[in-house]
């Protein structure tokens, strides 16, 4: 009787750590949330970069006011913009709150509110900016 109550209480105790993670796994936290964010266009700055290169021959050729002038701008402030964000978010968090989730204090968290909102509009611009130079140079 009693081994049988000790493996129901470890079946028991398995279990509740067995849910504690699935919901982890299924509600990420919100630190998590804007490193997804990150992610997700990080790997486009490449893009960028290379239809800068795209434009800018056309950029110098049509003048500064052109449209493929204006494109190219839009992508270098884009990339300035993520640049800038990463910058400003590693002042404001360590590796520890960042990658390990490390408790923030109650001011941390309105920060990571600021740059959940910040890196929002950087995946915006980013996106933008590309959709505006991929269809100018479709057009050439």
């Amino acid at each position: 009787m009693k081994k049988l109550f000790t493996l129901l209480t470890i079946a028991g105790l398995l279990s509740a750590i067995s849910c504690k993670d699935s919901k982890k796994v299924d509600e990420p936290t919100r630190m998590e949330q804007v490193m997804d964010i990150h992610d997700e266009v990080m790997p486009k700055m490449g893009t960028l970069g290379k239809l800068v290169g795209q434009l800018k021959p056309m950029a110098d050729s049509l003048g500064a006011e052109s449209i493929e002038a204006k494109a190219m701008k839009d992508l270098q402030q884009a990339n300035k913009s993520m640049m800038d964000w990463m910058q400003g978010f590693g002042n404001r968090f360590d590796s520890e709150e960042i990658m390990n989730g490390k408790e923030l204090s109650e001011e941390k968290e309105q920060w990571l509110k600021e740059e959940e909102e910040k890196v929002k509009k950087v995946k915006e611009d980013i996106n933008a900016s590309i959709q505006r130079a991929e269809e100018i140079l479709k057009k050439q």
